[in-house]
């Protein structure tokens, strides 16, 4: 189960630094989309890597039981 928090931590962090990086140049990471602007980015990138950081810290608090 380690591993599985531990997957789902990098994810988040992953999400954290596309965020970043979408912030600086949203076309960069939403290319497929038809307008590229910050606020998509954070709605993606943001909430995604928001959801993974709260699954992980589910585990750690229910795991560690």
């Amino acid at each position: 189960m380690y591993y599985v928090r531990l997957l789902f931590l990098l994810i988040s962090l992953t999400s954290f630094f596309f965020m970043i990086l979408g912030l600086i140049k949203p076309w960069i990471m939403l290319w497929w989309e038809d307008v590229q602007n910050r606020k998509k980015v954070i709605q993606l990138y943001g909430t995604s890597g928001l959801l993974f950081l709260i699954i992980y810290f589910v585990l750690k608090i229910f795991v560690d039981l």
